[in-house]
């Protein structure tokens, strides 16, 4: 084999060597590459991002491998949220540099006024910056790095991924689990009690099948609830409950707001109260009736 030959082998070879490396890096690194990016950090590195705009300041920490907001109250985070924002974050592409006077910055909404955004990795501060309102094409947003006068484009509507009120940084859900994993429901109204189960591959009610399509979409409803408003304040008088549902240890309770759009949830598993729009609600308010196999 000739010089040359070997010699672009070897550089094949640490090529593949270097992609693999960079491939197995854990998080997301913001890189520059051939753009220019606002940042740069590694998302898996950070454990701590503090928040601040119109909407609220926020805290949001990493503890024991799982995200939480800590400020101004202490709840479990919407994992998918943070991930985005950190995502978002990372990938804040400069198109053009619009401003380098700090009598400006106000133009952009990017002085005091912006949103700021601080990434920590062990207590050290990674990464901090502002943004601000939207360019004049509207898909494209005014960025600074905090502690730079330099006012950027940057590609996007970024802002509303961090400016965020409290409540919508914490994590809505009531109940979660796989479909396939849940095999039986019962059902308690007052004093009324029936049994959803599966048995030798048939969904059925007491002695009756149930119907499938049915099951099938109450199944949906129930392994993925979620909260459309978390109820913190205390409830002078809480409704009578309409339904408990239990289901794979969990009890849920039920009940309906009268003459409202919405009904109170309860879990056994955390003590907080939630409400849910009454379209969400009758996903999962099933009579025996309902389940009824038609013929």
């Amino acid at each position: 084999m000739k010089k040359s030959t070997w010699i672009l082998v070897a550089v094949l070879v640490v090529l593949a060597g270097a992609t693999y490396f960079v491939m197995q890096r854990p998080g997301e690194r913001s890189s520059s590459g051939s753009e220019k990016v606002l940042v740069e950090f590694d998302s898996a590195a950070v454990d701590r991002i503090d928040v601040r705009s119109e909407a609220g300041a926020v805290t949001l920490e990493k503890i024991g491998g799982e995200w939480s907001l800590t400020s101004p109250l202490r709840y479990r985070a919407d994992a998918a949220g943070v991930g985005s924002a950190l995502g978002s974050a990372a990938r804040i592409v400069l198109s053009s540099l619009v401003s380098t006077n700090p009598q400006k910055q106000h133009l952009f909404l990017v002085d005091s006024s912006g949103t700021l955004i601080r990434l920590f990795e062990k207590g050290a501060e990674k990464a901090a910056f502002r943004v601000g309102k939207m360019g004049p094409s509207y898909t494209e947003t005014y960025v600074r790095r905090e502690g730079s006068d330099d006012v950027y484009l940057a590609g996007g509507m970024i802002g509303p991924t961090f400016a965020r009120r409290p409540n919508e940084w914490r994590d809505k859900t009531i109940f979660k689990a796989e479909p396939n994993a849940i095999t039986a429901v019962t059902f308690h109204y007052g004093d009324t009690l029936f049994t959803l189960a599966f048995k030798d591959s048939a969904w059925l009610i007491g002695a009756q099948k149930a119907d499938q399509p049915t099951v099938t979409a109450f199944l949906s409803g129930l392994a993925n609830l979620q909260a459309d408003e978390f109820v913190d304040s205390t409830v002078t008088e809480m409704p009578k409950v309409t339904v408990q549902i239990d289901v794979g240890g969990t009890q849920l309770r039920l009940s309906s707001v009268k003459g409202g759009d919405k009904a109170y949830v309860q879990s056994s598993t955390v003590p907080q109260l939630f409400m849910v729009f009454n379209w969400r609600a009758q996903q999962i308010l099933k009579r025996e009736k309902d389940f009824v196999k038609a013929g």
